[in-house]
């Protein structure tokens, strides 16, 4: 069974109710009919049902999903009156948030704060900043997590790397040049994904470098030591070791010679990558080179909200509805 695979059972498993704010895209109602119908979770579209109803007509698509209109709906005041509170001290106004309020996308993410809704899933037509600043500011990071960073789960078709072929990858899509404590969170965040999506009961996490245990002496390596230091801090259970070059991480022979006595070097299934650069070309060249399969998740939310390419398809919201109902088994 693959991994995705494997998600969607876990996601069937545990029905978790899914707000997804883009209820004017064709693919989202797609999406929210197959979901249903597969009974992988309980998507809400939010959007003005007589539209909704006569795109899914013309699309042939059965609502058999719930549809809220924030214009009408009867908790959008208490959603607005719930913003106010979180944002006055910022210098929101009760206007303002009665605005905001109508607006899907903080609707959807008020939802998921108020308890309302599990998780939300967004992107195909909005971009990540649209919506990261508002799930910043409403449902804010975990506690002990200071930031918002990415996972690319690969299943790989080699079953000799990772943990049978799977490796998690951090971060490929957020945080451009984290320092080192930035870069410890992600590795500790990445880790627990690693346990929660992939069922990895032991992460073991290499933090990625052109050195390997001091072979180059740089500032760009040193930041990466002390991430090391840091994620041993935060995280004193947690295998994880660096820095190291990426060979080292994966190869047991090159690891052995490289990084003698590590407890990771060479059997890595969780890499995290000093920049994003490093991590967005890394993923790639393991997507179109090594033919894996890869899924991106957002980790660091105190409750989960995805986000989507604005060139995904219907099955990518699908599966990224299943992801984020399995993070919420672990919230």
């Amino acid at each position: 069974m693959s991994l995705i695979d494997k998600i969607r059972a876990k996601a069937a498993a545990n029905i978790k109710k899914i707000v997804l704010p883009e209820g004017d895209d064709d693919r989202t109602l797609r999406a929210a009919e197959i979901l249903v119908n597969e009974k992988l979770a309980d998507p809400v579209v939010l959007g003005d049902p007589a539209q909704i109803n006569e795109k899914a007509k013309a699309l042939g698509v059965n609502v058999n999903f719930a549809v809220i209109d924030p214009a009408t709906s009867p908790d959008t005041a208490r959603y607005a009156d719930l913003l106010f509170e979180l944002r006055k001290a910022k210098g929101l106004t009760k206007e303002a948030a009665d605005k905001l309020a109508l607006d899907p996308m903080y609707h959807g993410i008020l939802m998921v704060k108020a308890g309302d809704a599990d998780g939300l899933v967004s992107g195909a037509v909005h971009t990540t900043g649209d919506m990261l600043r508002p799930a910043l500011q409403i449902i804010k990071t975990k506690p002990g997590m200071k930031l918002v960073s990415s996972s690319f789960l690969m299943d790989c078709p080699d079953k000799s790397l990772g943990e049978d072929g799977l490796l998690v990858y951090a971060d490929c899509v957020v945080v451009p040049n984290p320092n080192s404590e930035e870069l410890a969170n992600i590795a500790v965040a990445a880790a627990e994904t690693a346990r929660v999506l992939c069922d990895i009961k032991e992460p073991r996490v290499a933090m990625l470098s052109f050195s390997t245990k001091g072979s180059a002496d740089h500032e760009l390596v040193t930041k990466v030591r002390e991430a090391v230091e840091i994620a041993h801090a935060i995280a004193p259970e947690l295998m994880l070791d660096g820095e190291m070059q990426f060979d080292a991480a994966i190869v047991p022979e090159i690891g052995a010679s490289k990084a003698k006595g590590s407890p990771v070097a060479g059997r890595a299934n969780v890499l995290i990558f000093p920049d994003l650069q490093a991590g967005n070309i890394g993923y790639k060249i393991t997507q179109r080179i090594g033919k894996a399969s890869c899924f991106a998740v957002l980790q660091g939310l105190a409750a989960p909200c995805n986000d989507l390419s604005r060139g995904c398809s219907v099955e990518d919201i699908v599966n990224t509805v299943a992801m984020t109902a399995v993070q919420c088994l672990s919230i």
